[in-house]
Order: C-alpha cells, then structure tokens, then sequence
C-alpha cells in the first residue's frame, strides 16, 4: 500500500509519498511513475493540500442505511455535484457562509479515479451541508448553496492505494467526541456500483472524486469546532470552523 499526498513546502507544490512522518518528494503528476527526486521533508514541516486535482467532484446521497432516517432505500445512487470551488485542504477552515444557521458535517470515504473508470485510490473527505438550504422550508431548487459554499468540500490528508476499501471504519469526531462510528461495508451501493452507474452518463478523468455517502446522524457545526474524518488505512482529515 503507498500513500499519496499533494503538498507545499518552499513555496513549490509538488507530489509525494507519505512514509510514517516523513514526505518523500516524487517528480511529476499524480498518475505519473513514482519517481524519487531525493527530497525528502518532515510532515509537520510542510502544508497538505487535497491530495489531487480533480475535473468533478461527485457524490453520492443516502447510501448508508442508518443515514436513510425512515426514508425508503434509493433504487440507484443517488448523485449529485459539489463545484471544486468547494475544496478545502486538510487543516484549512471550514468557513460558515453568511446567513448560515444549520451547518452540518458528513464524514465519507471518497473514492479518486484514475484511467478507464479504474479506481485510484481513497480518500478522506467531509460533506458539508447546510440542511436547512438544503430541505428547510424556503430551500433552493437546486444544492448549489447548500452543498457546494466554499470550503465545504475539505478533501484528504493522503490517497491511499492498494487498499480493501470495502470494511474500513469510518470515525468523525467533533471536538474529540465520536459522532459517527460506522463501516464502509454498510454501504448501499459500494465504489464499484457508483463507479459503474456514474461512468454510463458521465466521463470520469484521472483524479475526479466520488463522496460516496455519510452514515448515521449528522449534527450542527459551529465557529470554533474542530471537526475530524478518520478512516481505517488512510489518516485523519482535520478543519477548524470558523
């Protein structure tokens, strides 16, 4: 298994490979060969950023049973579009946006793709979501406030390949107390199902995200929380809200 990471460190971004506490820097893209320059960085000496550069950012509604809240199961994903304005790096704040009252996390296991609708590896990432722009009594047409402000769609720390994605635990802890706790093989329809249900309609490039879904219940976040998404294998995603 490697871990990918996309970092900046003297004022250059560049590629690497996370080996416990160390980044050791490789030359081109994330889809090139892994190739050592020599450089090598302590982690805490250098800024993560989200681990690729994605054309789309998809995700995936409903798809753990104990999020469905007496909903009926969908008989397909559920898929939407976050903007990759949306992004945020790993320990970057999660601004509220202006008149936002109901913001909530969604801590998910995001699959990134690579050539020929294979999967790259995964990722960390949170769904942020404003419910009530999104199901509240004047909600928009359209999620495009609700899901898609800036910075509700913090992304990382690493992209982990070679991993079995199907049984990992998935954890988001708000201000280090657990708040979700479920297993990706609780998922509704697994990476393989969304990969092949999305790749009928649209083209998947190298380095597009699929959120594949958030379980249980989600709460309202507010200025000075720090909420976390930790999964089994990959790391922790950590952000501030401001």
């Amino acid at each position: 298994m490697s871990k990918f990471v996309r970092f900046r460190a003297n004022h250059h971004t560049s590629y690497g490979l996370l080996e416990g506490t160390e980044v050791q820097e490789i030359s081109g893209g994330l889809f090139d060969p892994p190739t050592p320059t020599g450089a090598e960085f302590a982690l805490e000496a250098v800024e993560l950023l989200y681990p690729c550069e994605p054309t789309k950012i998809l995700c995936v509604g409903l798809n753990y049973r104990s999020h469905l809240d007496g909903r009926p199961a969908p008989a397909n994903p559920e898929v939407f579009y976050k903007p990759l304005s949306a992004l945020q790096n790993p320990g970057g704040p999660i601004k509220t946006p202006l008149d936002s009252v109901n913001l909530h996390f969604e801590g998910e296991l995001v699959a990134v793709m690579g050539a020929n609708n294979e999967v790259f590896g995964v990722t960390c990432g949170n769904d942020l979501s404003e419910r009530d722009w999104q199901r509240g009594p004047n909600k928009d047409l359209q999620w495009w406030r609700a899901k898609g402000c800036d910075t509700f769609a913090p992304l990382g720390p690493c992209i982990a390949t070679g991993l079995d994605y199907s049984d990992l635990r998935l954890q988001t802890v708000l201000n280090r107390k657990v708040v979700q706790d479920q297993t990706t093989a609780d998922l509704l329809f697994p990476i393989p199902a969304i990969v092949a249900y999305i790749s009928k309609w649209v083209t998947l490039n190298p380095g597009d995200v699929i959120y594949t879904g958030t379980p249980g219940n989600t709460t309202k976040l507010n200025a000075g929380d720090l909420i976390e998404v930790e999964i089994e294998g990959i790391g922790k995603l950590s952000n501030p809200v401001v």
